[in-house]
């Protein structure tokens, strides 16, 4: 279950209270197992999948997605696979670790894998957010926040999308990434 990191060094840990420090920012986050991993576990575990396996987890996971695009909109989605040994992973960290925006919503699932989001508040505060899997998070267009990797620099997560824009970042270059 996800983690919150406050900008005060507090850590919080209560699915409760992490959606209510998001929810000025308009973030959902909720955790939730449709169970479908259980039809899939070894590929959960291994570090590289074929686009054949990819689109085995997809169809799995077809009904959760149909649920999600009713409640958003969302037109299609897809598997991302992060490993040490991906392709381009350098470009990934560089794109995804600088403060940005989107024009459309950014929402996922974690399938397997940890990622860390840092959000800035209203006020100019700071939060970050450690994923686990098993936790969906859909973050509104506008929205400034950065994406980073944890250590193991490993995740398999299912993205969705609204449009074919809607996940190019746009940079803002305002913040600085702050480190606890």
């Amino acid at each position: 279950m996800a983690i919150l990191l406050l900008d005060d060094g507090t850590v919080e840990n209560d699915l409760s209270e992490i959606v209510r420090e998001l929810e000025p920012l308009g973030i959902n986050l909720r955790h939730y197992d449709p169970g479908t991993s259980l039809l899939f576990p070894e590929l959960l575990e291994q570090e590289t999948i074929t686009e054949s396996e990819k689109r085995y987890i997809l169809g799995l996971h077809n009904s959760v997605f149909e649920c999600l695009q009713q409640e958003n909109g969302y037109l299609w989605s897809d598997l991302l696979n992060i490993h040490p040994g991906s392709p381009n992973l350098d470009t990934w960290i560089a794109t995804y670790g600088r403060y940005h925006t989107h024009n459309a919503a950014e929402a996922m699932y974690l399938l397997a894998g940890e990622m860390i989001y840092g959000f800035v508040k209203p006020d100019g505060g700071q939060v970050q957010l450690l994923m686990k899997s098993q936790d969906y998070l859909n973050i509104p267009a506008g929205v400034e926040h950065w994406c980073s990797f944890s250590a193991s620099l490993h995740f398999k997560v299912i993205r969705y999308f609204t449009t074919v824009e809607g996940w190019i970042p746009n940079y803002t270059g305002s913040h600085q990434q702050f480190k606890i």
